[in-house]
């Protein structure tokens, strides 16, 4: 989907601490997964890495329709609880990018 408007695509690639492939890092993932389903949010993926050219091997996407949703997504009662309990002790490494489209 081609971002327009005010709307934003909220990106992360991270890598768990959990072995690939193992029962731990599908849990984390499902439990991401989760995420889909606070108010706001929108085309909502779960992706595998496939470059080489960094260490990640995960990604979450999402879109907000407006900077409101993706304050209201980020201060939502699951989506902090995910962040302490799950997020913080399960990722070895991460970037998180927020993308708002260049209109000229």
């Amino acid at each position: 989907m081609t971002l327009s408007g005010g709307r934003i695509r909220h990106t992360v690639a991270f890598t768990p601490r959990h072995d690939p492939g193992s029962p731990e890092e599908a849990d984390f993932l499902a439990a991401g997964a989760a995420l889909a389903d606070i108010p706001g949010v929108e085309e909502f993926e779960v992706l595998h890495e496939v470059s080489p050219k960094n260490g990640y091997r995960f990604g979450f996407s999402m879109e907000f329709a407006d900077q409101d949703a993706y304050v209201a997504y980020n201060e939502h009662p699951r989506h902090v609880a995910f962040v302490q309990e799950r997020w913080i002790p399960e990722v070895a490494d991460f970037l998180e990018i927020d993308y708002r489209a260049v209109t000229g």
